[in-house]
């Protein structure tokens, strides 16, 4: 007598196997935008601390100011009231302190604008450091500036602290009540 082999799957196997590969597609899913957002968020703020940082150790090694400010065309400072970062800055030699780039005032680096659409924005659209490596024409209290990705998740917030006397540092909406 001959043994029928059998191929295939039942349909109780593979509703099984659909049921196991949705539940673990509606855990993953969620948990890899996050991810993904959140080192964006991240890529993004890391980005103009690190222009900072530069813009303080420059003005202390050259022994003149230098500026960061938003730019959006890698040339010049973006002026009046608008106070937003997300299209791009630069960091210059601003020899005369004057928050502008003049001819003889080389731009050291430039920062693109953002391929997302999250916002940067700022009480401020330039913060220069002196000789010393502190802040120049800060308010008193310093800067944040306050980066919000494009969804509006206040989970995703981050705020680049900028004191008086230089230091730039990032903060969370967790660490910093102001920072929203």
């Amino acid at each position: 007598m001959q043994t029928e082999t059998q191929r295939g799957f039942t349909l109780t196997e593979l509703m099984v196997v659909i049921t196991i590969v949705a539940t673990l597609m509606a855990i993953g899913v969620p948990s890899y935008k996050y991810v993904t957002t959140a080192n964006r968020v991240s890529a993004e703020v890391n980005a103009m601390l690190g222009d900072m940082q530069f813009a303080r150790s420059e003005a202390i090694r050259e022994g003149s100011p230098i500026t960061v400010c938003a730019s959006a065309d890698g040339a010049t400072c973006v002026g009046g009231v608008n106070n937003t970062w997300q299209g791009g800055w630069i960091v210059f030699s601003d020899t005369n302190g004057n928050q502008a780039v003049d001819a003889n005032e080389p731009v050291l680096r430039v920062k693109n604008a953002f391929a997302s659409q999250d916002t940067f924005g700022s009480s401020v659209n330039a913060v220069t450091f002196n000789r010393e490596g502190f802040g120049v024409n800060l308010p008193n209290a310093g800067v944040l500036v306050t980066l919000h990705d494009s969804t509006g998740n206040v989970a995703y917030t981050r705020c680049l602290s900028i004191s008086l006397v230089g230091t730039v540092k990032t903060v969370t909406h967790q660490t910093l009540a102001t920072c929203t």
